[in-house]
């Protein structure tokens, strides 16, 4: 029996719009050390541009049911 859950935005763990608490759920990660990174990644990288991928995110990723 799979107890994989489907990527979906978090109601719960949420600051913004619930992209990097969805992500943790869904990867069993903390949501706090996940957001770390990727506040740290995209500041170090020029490359990886955190905002526009954040709210690329946001908008393909779907809410969690309530």
């Amino acid at each position: 029996m799979s107890t994989h859950r489907p990527l979906r935005r978090s109601r719960n763990d949420r600051w913004l719009a619930g992209v990097i608490g969805g992500l943790a759920e869904h990867f069993g990660l903390s949501a706090n050390a996940l957001r770390l990174i990727y506040v740290i990644v995209s500041i170090a990288s020029a490359a990886f541009p955190g905002i526009l991928i954040y709210l690329v995110l946001w908008l393909v990723i779907p809410m969690e049911e309530a």
